[in-house]
């Protein structure tokens, strides 16, 4: 009676301490929040990102959660970036009330987004504002000759992976 109530305990220990191999094994990334906390619960790719600004008419938003990686950020201030959709086309993002910014140090690194998407043209004025912030040759500002369709984005919150 004794060896089956030792075995018994030992049976009950040894099931208690089992981890779960059948559930996969979620990694806890941690993010530096910027302006408002926001949850990656929900956030589309860059890719599915490219195709909701392809049916975009200019004045035309939609609120959307997404993933990239940061391509570069304003060096004078870190109060905009742009963001990966593919290898050609990225996402200018601002913040909302520029109540936040970003640091000038955070390009390349992976970030989740919140906030309204949208298609706008931009002057030629702005365009050559921001190759200026992004720290620009004067070659490349002076090339600047006509306003492009951009694909923007006003954050309200912003996670970058740490």
């Amino acid at each position: 009676m004794k060896k089956i109530a030792a075995s018994l305990i030992l049976l009950a220990t040894l099931f208690s301490c089992k981890e779960n191999l059948t559930a996969p094994k979620q990694e806890k990334i941690n993010y530096a929040v910027f302006g408002d906390s926001i949850s990656v619960d929900g956030a589309i790719s860059e890719a599915r990102m490219l195709e909701k600004y392809q049916s975009l008419k200019e004045g035309d938003t939609v609120e959307v959660v997404f993933k990239s990686k940061i391509v570069d950020v304003c060096q004078k201030k870190g109060c905009w970036m742009n963001l990966a959709l593919n290898e050609k086309e990225s996402s200018f993002v601002k913040f909302k009330d520029y109540a936040f910014f970003v640091p000038l140090n955070a390009a390349e690194k992976e970030v989740v987004v919140k906030g309204k998407a949208f298609v706008s043209i931009e002057s030629v004025d702005e365009l050559k504002h921001y190759a200026k912030d992004a720290g620009k040759s004067q070659a490349a500002i002076d090339s600047i000759t006509k306003p492009e369709s951009t694909y923007g984005f006003m954050a309200d919150g912003v996670l970058i992976k740490k």
